[in-house]
């Protein structure tokens, strides 16, 4: 396996949190791509900075941590990408997008179609596609990919039906939370019951794999006919942005390494908790912390 070897790819945003508490890296690609690399992983990341301090900060930053910065592009007019991040009353966020900025405009290449070719997991979300270029470039690489996840981020105003509906018809892995679950299926049916919700999305799309993360109430799992259900870990929680990112990531790991659909699931929530009880996406944390959560009492 050559050192050029990265057996998942992760397109799409690349910016800062811009959180109560200060500035923080984020976007949901590049935070996935972080806890991937923490848990032993290969990831790359293809995303697109400004030529700005705040692009030349992320690239050390994710140089630092040892997370490939070959296919970061440097954008000469764009900025660095930026979110205003608000929590509420129950720690949910919302947030402000800045547009347009470096990640609108990542360009195709064929070094970026090799390595994705070549990897065993292509990760994407929503976001990315909201502008012409991105969105081109994203679905040039859909052609290219393997087992395709999609982990939905519905920012109003930046989606329409027709994409999001089009991305899940192409992937092989979904995840979302409730309320897009609830969102996405109206679209089409009038199920109201959350597992009829989960089951009529699954048998519509013929999705492999369907994750619906449920915030403090836990996640369900969809795979091979069986369901899973989880339902969460207690922590304090400090912040939610990027746990569900950390959760993807996990639960991917745990399915590399050949963990079964349960315990995938047990570990990618523990490491949600991890992230949640902490401030902001790229959480450093161990196995052994994971594994102190794991001991706790699911409540």
């Amino acid at each position: 396996m050559g050192k050029d070897y990265f057996n998942i790819v992760c397109f799409g945003e690349i910016l800062w949190d811009i959180l109560p508490n200060g500035a923080k890296p984020g976007g949901a690609p590049v935070n996935v791509a972080f806890h991937l690399n923490q848990l032993g992983q290969k990831p790359a990341v293809i995303s697109r900075i400004g030529n700005d301090q705040r692009g030349a900060t992320l690239k050390e930053l994710m140089d630092r941590k040892q997370i490939a910065t070959t296919f970061l592009q440097q954008d000469p007019i764009y900025e660095t990408g930026v979110v205003y991040a608000k929590p509420d009353e129950n720690n949910n966020m919302s947030y402000e997008i800045k547009q347009p900025v470096a990640w609108d405009y990542i360009e195709s290449n064929e070094s970026q179609a090799i390595i994705t070719k070549g990897s065993d997991y292509f990760i994407f979300g929503s976001l990315a596609a909201r502008s012409p270029c991105s969105h081109k470039t994203l679905f040039e690489l859909l052609e290219q990919a393997n087992n395709k996840v999609l982990d939905i981020n519905l920012r109003a105003p930046h989606y329409n039906k027709s994409l999001i509906l089009d991305l899940i018809n192409r992937s092989d892995i979904v995840k979302l939370n409730e309320d897009e679950l609830e969102l996405v299926t109206g679209w089409f049916s009038k199920y109201t019951d959350l597992n009829d919700r989960i089951n009529q999305l699954q048998d519509h799309f013929k999705i492999a794999t369907l994750i619906v993360t449920l915030g403090a109430k836990g996640a369900i799992l969809r795979q091979n006919g069986k369901t899973y259900v989880h339902p969460g870990y207690k922590v304090i929680v400090e912040d939610t942005v990027g746990s569900g990112d950390a959760f993807l990531a996990a639960f991917l790991t745990k399915s590399i390494e050949g963990d079964s659909p349960a315990g995938a699931l047990n570990f990618a929530a523990a490491v949600g908790a991890t992230v949640a009880a902490n401030a902001g996406a790229w959480v450093t944390f161990t196995r052994e912390a994971v594994e102190n959560i794991l001991l706790k009492t699911v409540s």
